[in-house]
């Protein structure tokens, strides 16, 4: 099984939206678990706090419940980004984003994306 690290803006979206191949993508690229550092829940808790944000983040954190909480050690003032940058750099392994420079970076590296593209989960 291959461990997909959901980055905050990715979580969102499959958790608010409807993703149209979320439950076919076993077959389409092969088992996947999705997993969650902490550094996204702790980005989560914070936009909470945003009048706007509030209702998205609680459904978002309710749904992050349901998979795999990981550990990633960083820095207090590290971007969420960085972050996941490193341990992927690092540990290797896929990282879902919507955010446009986080996957420049994981290409630069060789890396593997997962996104969104017309409600479907897509490999960059």
């Amino acid at each position: 099984m291959i461990d997909v690290v959901c980055d905050t803006s990715f979580l969102i979206q499959i958790a608010t939206k409807r993703i149209t191949n979320i439950h076919n993508l076993d077959l389409e690229i092969g088992p996947i678990q999705f997993i969650v550092p902490n550094v996204v829940i702790a980005e989560l808790n914070k936009l909470r706090n945003n009048v706007k944000k509030h209702k998205m983040a609680i459904s978002t954190l309710h749904f992050a419940k349901t998979l795999k909480l990981v550990y990633m050690a960083g820095k207090e003032n590290d971007l969420v980004d960085d972050i996941i940058f490193s341990n992927i750099k690092c540990n290797g392994g896929i990282t879902a984003t919507l955010d446009t420079e986080l996957k420049k970076r994981i290409k630069k590296i060789g890396g593997t994306i997962m996104s969104l593209s017309n409600n479907k989960i897509i490999l960059e």
